[in-house]
């Protein structure tokens, strides 16, 4: 006869509950940590696949309400698609022809404006308490360069770098926009597949954990579009009203850092202080460091809370680790995608893990309204 769940065989009873225990944790454990090198592993080797299909999941997550909208108001599917996909393709060719005037027209005297930063520095390194000789300063940011180029090769490169060259951009570019508007078209469809392959008796957990995953993806996406937005809008106003001419393209250079969590808003509130120690000096910097404060602050405690948080359902603590990992396994990208990830794998497993509303046997057919189908 077959053991029940609670029962011991009689090898098991001469061992105390607790080891018998641990050594079943063990080996499950062992075989989820197994199959999460695998994953890893397929990854790495297939990164340049796998980061233009997280980024085309990212956008469709981000388009697919619109279009659902537009198809519900009567429009036909096809041309909600791309009607959808037109206008994001002009709101990002107008913010990067935006940033390309800014800067070209503030190079110049961003170009003058650092050359008399830099000798002002100079000069007060000269000077006590420093007393620091030219030699002595060209050997510090010789230095202070190849630190600069070692960790940024690292950071902008990783294991999962995108591509090294023109022709691995222009192919990731490729995947990313056909796999948007497959999502976009058929990603019920998609799923259905990739359900279908598992075993009957557990497509229905997946079938949940693929809606639920999606909702959370959804969910995240939009909510980080709008504390991006706050970020930009609201440091770039900061650069404005302190006379910066390169007020739009610090907003912009926030907004887009504002995607990477902790790691974005460090570098961009960087930039943004030393544009302003140049051009403006240290007073201006300071005044900018405060408005960068400022504006976090609000992230942090309003939008994180009562926005982020209910949209993610992460402890802030996985946050900071998933990114911190992400950024020492892949660089930018997995920064990028630490946070997403974390937030969609916790939705999918507490999905599957919960009790149906049905015996099992049967799927429920309500579906999210804004799944692309």
């Amino acid at each position: 006869m077959s053991e029940t769940p609670h029962e011991q065989s009689p090898r098991d009873r001469r061992l105390p509950v607790g080891v018998v225990a641990a050594s079943e944790w063990s080996w499950r454990l062992l075989t989820i940590i197994a199959l999460g090198g695998v994953a890893v592993y397929l990854i790495i080797t297939f990164h340049e696949i796998v980061v233009p299909l997280l980024v085309a999941l990212l956008v469709a997550a981000l388009l697919a309400p619109l279009v659902g909208r537009l198809h519900r108001a009567g429009w036909p599917r096809w041309i909600s698609i791309l009607i959808v996909l037109l206008v994001f393709a002009a709101v990002i060719a107008g913010l990067v022809y935006l940033v390309v005037w800014q800067v070209h027209d503030g190079l110049p005297q961003l170009q003058k404006e650092s050359g008399a930063a830099y000798d002002r520095a100079r000069d007060a390194l000269r000077g006590p308490p420093f007393n620091i000789t030219d030699t002595q300063l060209n050997e510090y940011l010789a230095n202070i360069g190849a630190v600069v180029q070692k960790d940024s090769s690292q950071l902008l490169g990783g294991v999962l770098k995108v591509g090294s060259t023109t022709g691995h951009l222009f192919a990731g570019a490729l995947i990313a926009i056909f796999a948007t508007i497959f999502i976009l078209i058929d990603g019920r469809g998609i799923w259905g597949w990739v359900v279908r392959i598992f075993p009957r008796n557990g497509q229905s957990g997946i079938t949940r954990a693929g809606a639920a995953g999606w909702r959370t993806l959804t969910s995240f996406v939009r909510v980080q579009i709008l504390v991006a937005l706050v970020n930009g809008i609201g440091i770039g106003l900061v650069a404005f009203f302190l006379g910066l001419p390169l007020a739009i393209p610090i907003a912009v250079i926030v907004l887009l850092a504002s995607f990477i969590p902790v790691i974005g808003a460090i570098v961009s509130g960087i930039i943004a202080v030393l544009i302003a120690l140049i051009f403006a000096g240290p007073l201006q910097a300071v005044l900018m460091l405060g408005g960068v404060l400022l504006v976090h602050l609000l992230e942090a405690h309003v939008m994180q809370p009562l926005l982020v948080g209910g949209a993610v359902k992460v402890h802030p603590l996985a946050v900071v680790l998933g990114v911190a990992a992400g950024t020492g396994i892949a660089g930018i990208p997995g920064a990028l995608f630490a946070v997403p990830l974390i937030a969609v794998a916790n939705a999918m497993v507490a999905a599957m893990l919960r009790r149906p509303p049905t015996d099992g046997l049967v799927e429920p057919t309500n579906t999210p309204r804004d799944t692309p189908a």
